[in-house]
């Protein structure tokens, strides 16, 4: 069997954006800042799955958490720049799905 030169960035982006529920974590989040509560009823996601996904995207550097110092304490998650420059690719992804599943 011949062995595979796989690209370890691909490979990494893949296993990143593979991961269940990471890539409608992100495309929620096109639509601009958004809560925890806002994130979880868009998506048929348990709130302890979506944390540690927004855990992971964040220290990737796709997400932001962003603290408002209020009462109660507002917190709002967004793409950053890393993130947003993945926008291209969900909608090519969401095109495909749409053409041809």
């Amino acid at each position: 069997m011949s062995e595979t030169n796989l690209c370890p960035r691909l490979a990494k982006a893949m296993d990143l954006i593979g991961k269940r529920w990471t890539g409608l974590i992100l495309y929620q989040l096109l639509d601009g800042p958004q809560r925890f509560n806002e994130i979880e009823s868009a998506l048929p996601v348990s709130g302890r799955l979506l944390s540690e996904r927004l855990k992971e995207l964040e220290k990737e550097g796709l997400v932001e958490r962003k603290v408002y110092s209020e009462v109660p304490v507002r917190v709002e998650y967004s793409l950053t720049e890393k993130g947003r420059a993945l926008e291209g690719a969900i909608h090519n992804i969401e095109s495909w799905a749409t053409n041809w599943l």
